[in-house]
C-alpha cells in the first residue's frame, strides 16, 4: 500500500552538465503532473513525464527542475577593443570639458554595453534529455519510497479502524436476537394486562413475526463482514487500490445506515453510531491511499 503523499530528488552530473529533478506529490483522484519549464528547456517536459507516471499512478505531482551548465570551458568571453577605445575617449573629453574628474575604471568598462560578449556551445538536447531522464528517475524511486513509508503507517491506522468496526459488528449481531425476543415478552405482558385474559398465542406469532421480518438485519450484517474481509485483502494488496477502498467505504456506510433504521433498539443504534465514526475515519485515510 502506498500513499500519495511524499517527496524525491534526484540530482546527475554528467559530461559538463548538472540536472536537478525535485518532486512533491499530494493526493488527488488522478494522475496530475504539474510542471513550469523555460522555454528553451520544454523539451524536457514529456521525458520527465514519463519517467514519472511509470513509477506512479495517482496522486498531484509538483515538479521543480533545474538544468546548468558545470563546465565553465563552454563558455566564452569576448570583448570590443575599440568599442572600449571609444568609450575612453569618450570619458576622457567628457572629463577635460567639464573639468570633473575621470573616474572611469576597467571594472565599469567592462560594464559597458557592448564592451563584453559572453557565448556558450549550443545545448545538446539529446544529451540533457538523457541526463535528465536519469535524474527524473532517481527522484520518482524516492517519491515512491517516501510513499510507501507513509502507506505504511497508514496500513496501521486503517487496520486499528477496521477492527474496531468488525468488534461493533459482532455486538450488533450478539444483540439483534435479543431484541426479538424482548419484544416479544414486552407485547406478551402489554396484552395479558389489556385482555386480563390468555393471550392468543398465534396472534402473539404473527405479532412478533411482523417485528422480527421488520428488524431482520442478517443480511446486511453478512454483507458488512464480507466488505470487511475484502478490505483487509486490501490492506495486503498493491498497486492502484485506493480507489476500490473508497467504493468499499460507501458500501459499509450503507449497511450502517440500514442496520440503523432497521433495528428498534437503543443499543444496536448506539453500536451503529460507533460503527459510522470508524468508517468515517478510514474513509478520511483511504482518501490519501493510491
Amino acid at each position: 500500500m502506498r500513499s500519495m503523499t511524499g517527496c524525491g530528488s534526484g540530482k546527475v552530473l554528467r559530461e559538463g552538465w548538472e540536472v536537478t529533478v525535485d518532486l512533491k506529490s499530494v493526493n488527488h483522484r488522478f494522475l496530475d503532473i504539474s510542471m513550469r519549464l523555460p522555454r528553451n528547456l520544454s523539451f524536457l517536459e514529456q521525458t520527465v513525464r514519463d519517467c514519472i507516471s511509470r513509477k506512479i499512478v495517482r496522486g498531484h505531482t509538483e515538479v521543480f527542475m533545474t538544468v546548468r551548465r558545470a563546465d565553465a570551458s563552454a563558455i566564452h568571453v569576448e570583448y570590443d577593443p575599440e568599442l572600449a577605445g571609444l568609450y575612453v575617449n569618450a570619458a576622457v573629453q567628457l572629463s577635460d570639458r567639464t573639468g570633473i574628474e575621470n573616474d572611469l575604471t576597467v571594472s565599469r568598462l567592462m560594464r559597458m554595453e557592448g564592451v563584453l560578449t559572453l557565448t556558450e556551445q549550443e545545448m545538446d538536447e539529446e544529451l540533457v534529455s538523457q541526463i535528465s531522464a536519469d535524474a527524473a528517475e532517481i527522484a520518482a524511486e524516492q517519491l515512491v519510497q517516501m510513499r510507501e513509508k507513509e502507506g505504511a503507517h497508514l496500513r496501521e491506522d486503517l487496520q486499528l479502524h477496521l477492527d474496531g468496526a468488525e468488534k461493533l459488528r459482532i455486538k450488533i449481531l450478539e444483540r439483534a436476537p435479543m431484541v426479538v425476543a424482548e419484544y416479544r415478552e414486552k407485547l406478551d405482558n402489554r396484552m395479558r394486562n389489556l385482555l386480563a385474559d390468555a393471550v392468543d398465542p398465534q396472534r402473539l406469532a404473527q405479532e412478533v413475526a411482523m417485528i422480527a421480518d421488520r428488524c431482520a438485519i442478517d443480511e446486511e450484517l453478512s454483507r458488512l463482514d464480507s466488505h470487511f474481509r475484502q478490505m483487509r485483502l486490501y490492506l495486503d494488496s498493491r498497486g492502484e487500490i485506493g480507489k476500490k477502498m473508497d467504493f468499499l467505504i460507501q458500501e459499509m456506510n450503507r449497511e450502517a445506515n440500514t442496520i440503523g433504521s432497521k433495528a428498534s433498539d437503543a443499543s444496536i443504534a448506539q453500536y451503529v453510531v460507533d460503527l459510522k465514526s470508524e468508517v468515517e475515519k478510514m474513509r478520511e485515510q483511504i482518501q490519501n491511499v493510491e
